[in-house]
């Protein structure tokens, strides 16, 4: 478990606090309507706890040349409905507009900067943190603010100003989201209940793969279970042949990480034959209708949707017997009703187990969240690369960043804040 001061640590009663936050949301195209507010909602423990202090929020919408990069307004009004207090917003990052602003909050007061990828050098400035510190939002906002707050797990692995850049300007510490999803991700990675399953699928097959690369590894898994993507890759590097067309599929969605990632996975099947499950059978979509057929009758050139029916209640049944289940991606496109029977019944079985379930992000903690299945999961994290990387063993320079102040500040925090 990283090492690090968050919100229970210090008393931030009359300070100004920088909070870093990650609120990026799905909007409509056209009208700008939030579609999921989940993200928003999900800072909210950490908004409770510094009702006291001057806030200043740095946040994001999407990025440059995206349709839904747009300013952050809207995230403001959707904040303070969502908190029952007025938050108010600036459209500046830190020019004079902003600093006005922020000269002029009183304790309690919550402003919200604009969009801080507007900010060329957010989106260009790469480097340590010495370089990201010399960057004119950091020097600027170090200025008028007490102590950083990172409750920006979903971006933790991006190492850009508003992310890092405060490491050795400001005493940098964890909000609620952050300190949550660490602690809850360490419990499944560091000391999990046994048997602990990786259950790896959905279309990011290299993330997948890295990640159980190191659960195996590590001995934090004690069996691998493959569904969508990553069963298909698996089964043909069996030796199945699973048609050309799926073969293709998986080329193009790899792109340049097909032969690093095939080479990887080529050594899981070497090293942990013994506990890597593939599936009995699978689903093809022919002509639009679903097609339930055993490894043995591949190939096939319709495409493959689903795991099969018997493959998802092998599956079911080792996720109600695990001790900690570790889920990312869907297992096959659920989004067409014929092909989400092995999506929809591995997560019922997730919520019907007596284990710890782990939830990575992206598609798999909206579908959670969609069924209505989030209290009966262990955790649903809200960080999908961010938490990919985290479970892949990688260091993220936000909760480097953290450490790394925590130690620099070790002895002035004392004296700039009170503990």
């Amino acid at each position: 478990m990283a090492r690090f001061l968050s919100l229970d640590d210090v008393n931030l009663e009359g300070k100004t606090v920088l909070l870093r936050v990650d609120i990026n949301s799905p909007l409509d195209p056209e009208t700008k309507i939030f579609l999921d507010d989940n993200r928003i909602r999900a800072i909210v423990p950490t908004m409770n706890k510094l009702t006291k202090s001057k806030v200043v929020i740095l946040a994001h919408q999407s990025r440059p040349g995206k349709l839904d990069f747009t300013s952050t307004l809207g995230h403001s009004r959707e904040l303070a409905r969502i908190l029952g207090r007025q938050v108010q917003w600036v459209d500046d990052i830190y020019g004079e507009k902003a600093l006005q602003k922020i000269d002029s909050m009183n304790d309690g007061d919550i402003l919200m900067l604009q969009n801080v990828r507007m900010d060329k050098e957010e989106i260009s400035v790469k480097g340590d943190f010495q370089t990201l510190a010399e960057t004119k939002l950091v020097q600027t906002l170090s200025g008028i603010a007490d102590i950083f707050v990172n409750d920006a797990f979903a971006c933790a692995h991006r190492g850009t100003p508003s992310i890092v850049g405060f490491t050795l300007s400001l005493p940098c510490i964890a909000g609620e989201l952050m300190r949550n999803e660490l602690e809850k991700l360490s419990k499944a990675m560091d000391n999990p209940a046994r048997p602990c399953l990786a259950v790896m699928g959905g279309i990011k097959v290299d993330d997948s793969i890295n990640v159980a690369d190191n659960m195996l590894r590590k001995g934090i898994a004690d069996e691998l279970w493959v569904t969508g993507g990553v069963a298909n890759l698996l089964v043909e590097i069996s030796g199945t042949d699973i048609g050309s067309a799926n073969h293709d599929f998986l080329v193009k969605e790899l792109g340049k990480s097909w032969k690093e990632t095939v080479e990887c996975a080529k050594g899981l099947m070497t090293d942990f034959a013994d506990k890597i499950h593939l599936p009995v059978d699978l689903a093809a979509n022919v002509e639009g209708n679903r097609i339930d057929l055993a490894i043995e009758d591949l190939p096939i050139e319709a495409p493959l949707f689903d795991l099969g029916l018997k493959s998802t209640v092998r599956l079911s049944a080792a996720i109600k017997n695990a001790g900690t289940i570790i889920l990312n991606g869907p297992a096959g496109v659920f989004e067409m009703p014929d092909f989400a029977l092995g999506t929809v019944e591995m997560l019922n079985a997730c919520a019907e187990s007596n284990g710890f379930a782990v939830m990575g992000g992206g598609h798999t903690a909206t579908l959670v969240m969609q069924r209505g299945l989030e209290e009966k999961m262990g955790h649903v994290s809200t960080g999908g690369g961010a938490c990919l990387d985290f479970m892949a063993g990688k260091v993220l320079p936000a909760i480097l960043s953290l450490e790394t102040s925590a130690k620099h500040f070790q002895t002035s925090i004392t004296r700039t804040i009170s503990l």
